[in-house]
């Protein structure tokens, strides 16, 4: 009889025990649309230097939250060299950037508003 109350209770308790660690677990993951507001976000920054030759950006910025950078000033690859035709050193501007290939790299960027 015992065996029989011991295993009614702990089937009784297993499904809520397994609701409550499902919804843990997905606590722990952003939502899709989450994740592509994050990379889609821009960063301001300023620019400091201009490499045609490397393909190559330095940029003085702020907060980058989808790569979870503090700001700092450091050189960025770019995706499509012809956004460094876009600007030049001092000019404000606003760029999304991305860890492509384990490089630290600008995908976007415009003059700051």
């Amino acid at each position: 009889m015992r065996k029989t109350l011991l295993i009614t209770a702990i089937l009784a308790t297993t499904p809520v025990h397994a609701q409550q660690t499902a919804a843990d677990h997905a606590a722990h993951h952003p939502a899709p649309a989450a994740a592509a507001t994050a990379k889609s976000a821009l960063s301001d920054g300023e620019v400091r230097k201009v490499d045609l030759d490397a393909k190559k950006i330095t940029l003085r910025h702020g907060p980058i939250p989808n790569l979870d950078m503090p700001p700092m000033t450091m050189v960025f690859q770019v995706r499509d060299p012809a956004l460094l035709k876009q600007v030049k050193a001092g000019d404000k501007v606003r760029f999304s950037a991305e860890k492509i290939g384990g490089a630290y790299t600008v995908t976007g960027i415009e003059a700051a508003k």
